[in-house]
């Protein structure tokens, strides 16, 4: 992809995001985080939502979970923070790290969805419960474990496959095997183009 589209795109989407009043979630964040990566990414992360660290900076995964993805990115993948997209289902930190509702998710969709669109990723990795629950429209009460026991799933030309958030990992870290699984999944993915 051309830099200057890129450069463009992303700044277009960035000020929209910055303007965006359509829940109330715009009334409490200090930065928007739209995302960040590379514009020809093959693989991209989505999470829940900011947390503090990244409501600061106005980045996505900046934070402790942030330095676990980071991990997962070079340790399992072998790849870079730079070769993926991150992103997240909502673009402004609910208030106390709470779960973003329906409505909010559903105002932040369509930003996910041009992302997911302009980047053209083949996997995108739901990082929890709540993004594997908005990228495949499953509703609440569907467990993370019954997510994942169906990885991957295929959706308008692209993989999703669900994984435990890094936030979770670092509450629990038993469940880092079963990211390690996911991921190894996702790369398989990547191989097979």
């Amino acid at each position: 992809m051309d830099i200057v589209v890129h450069a463009k795109w992303e700044s277009y989407l960035a000020e929209a995001i910055k303007r965006c009043n359509r829940c109330p979630l715009h009334e409490s964040r200090t930065n928007p985080v739209p995302g960040e990566g590379n514009p020809n990414a093959s693989l991209m992360f989505v999470g829940e939502g900011p947390g503090a660290d990244e409501d600061r900076m106005g980045r996505p995964f900046v934070g402790r979970a942030g330095k676990r993805l980071d991990l997962w990115i070079t340790d399992y993948l072998g790849m870079k923070r730079s070769d993926v997209y991150i992103a997240n289902t909502v673009k402004c930190r609910p208030p106390g790290n709470r779960v973003p509702t329906d409505s909010e998710m559903a105002m932040c969709f369509p930003y996910l969805l041009a992302q997911i669109s302009f980047i053209k990723p083949k996997v995108i990795v739901a990082l929890g419960k709540t993004a594997a629950q908005d990228l495949l429209g499953f509703p609440k009460a569907t467990s993370l474990k019954l997510l994942r026991a169906d990885n991957p799933y295929r959706r308008n030309g692209y993989y999703v496959v669900v994984t435990y958030h890094p936030a979770a990992i670092l509450r629990n870290a038993s469940y880092e095997s079963a990211v390690r699984e996911d991921l190894i999944i996702a790369k398989k993915l990547l191989e097979v183009g």
